[in-house]
């Protein structure tokens, strides 16, 4: 089922609560807080929803298990032996896709303006692999992601298709726990679609607390329920006390404060989750929130 199409719960996972962990931006920890919560829930199955910029395989390793192109555009195609060099499709053109009777696959968008005015019926569109889906089994179980072509369009189509081969995994597990992608764009209104939570992870700057905004504003409008924790919050406890204020105001429920850690990186480094390091305070943080979390979802009933 298309989200867009309303409830996707029936084809996306059974009933399972849907639990997705965003930001406004690139960069605020966000798949730092998704790949402890996918290792400390091995009862759920994981979707990275950044097909643009996928990393939750690197953390989470394990063994492509399948694999399968995904046509998310359609480019035109000259025949040759139907063309007649008549020059009214390089005319038609408005992206300058056309030279010597020959299509550049980059420029085209697809538009089929050059299909309409050839009079020989020597061009067609084709559809055009921008990219692959990919289902890898991890020791945490199943995790459905995809690889995008650079430059290539569709992200939005291809993290449905994600989010469909995830649900042919979930019907006995828990949860389907969803890594979105960063920013208020087209992959991620695909990704919130049909999910039944959102933890809304926020950096403590002005620039993060205006992007929290308008994320929470998407959310909403999706009519999903919105939680939030602040990383590293004690590098600026100013703002993390404004963006906490907001979130009172907003009655927006704040789950946690994960500090500053400098073993992060070195979790990073190691592609681990950094709940694996015992000693590190940010894992620590991150635990307790995702025991909040869990309590405040069955308070909500939503698992």
């Amino acid at each position: 089922m298309d989200p867009f199409s309303g409830d996707s719960r029936d084809s996306e996972g059974g009933g399972q609560v849907q639990l997705i962990i965003l930001s406004g931006k690139g960069g605020t920890g966000k798949t730092t807080v998704a790949a402890s919560f996918a290792y400390l829930h091995e009862k759920s199955i994981k979707v990275d929803c950044d097909v643009e910029a996928p990393n939750l395989h690197m953390i989470l390793r394990g063994t492509r298990v399948e694999e399968n192109p995904f046509f998310g555009a359609k480019t035109a195609k000259i025949d040759p032996e139907s063309c007649m060099r008549c020059g009214a499709c390089a005319r038609v053109c408005r992206f300058d896709a056309i030279a010597d009777f020959q299509v550049d696959g980059l420029k085209c968008e697809g538009c089929a303006a050059c299909t309409v005015v050839c009079p020989y019926q020597a061009v067609s569109l084709q559809e055009e692999a921008t990219g692959k889906t990919i289902i890898t089994r991890t020791e945490q179980g199943i995790l459905s992601h995809a690889e995008m072509e650079i430059g290539a369009e569709g992200s939005g189509k291809l993290v449905t298709e994600v989010r469909k081969n995830a649900g042919r995994y979930g019907n006995n597990q828990e949860m389907i726990l969803l890594d979105g992608s960063p920013g208020v764009g087209c992959p991620v209104m695909a990704s919130i679609t049909g999910c039944d939570a959102a933890l809304i992870v926020v950096e403590p700057t002005q620039s993060g607390r205006a992007d929290f905004l308008r994320l929470l504003e998407l959310i909403r409008f999706f009519r999903v329920k919105p939680f939030v924790c602040v990383n590293k919050y004690d590098l600026n406890e100013p703002v993390t006390r404004e963006i906490e204020r907001v979130c009172r105001a907003e009655k927006v429920p704040v789950i946690g404060e994960i500090p500053f850690d400098p073993l992060v990186k070195q979790a990073v480094n190691e592609l681990k989750p950094v709940v694996l390091f015992p000693e590190s305070v940010a894992g620590k943080q991150i635990i307790m929130i995702w025991n909040r979390l869990k309590m405040k979802l069955k308070e909500e009933n939503l698992q």
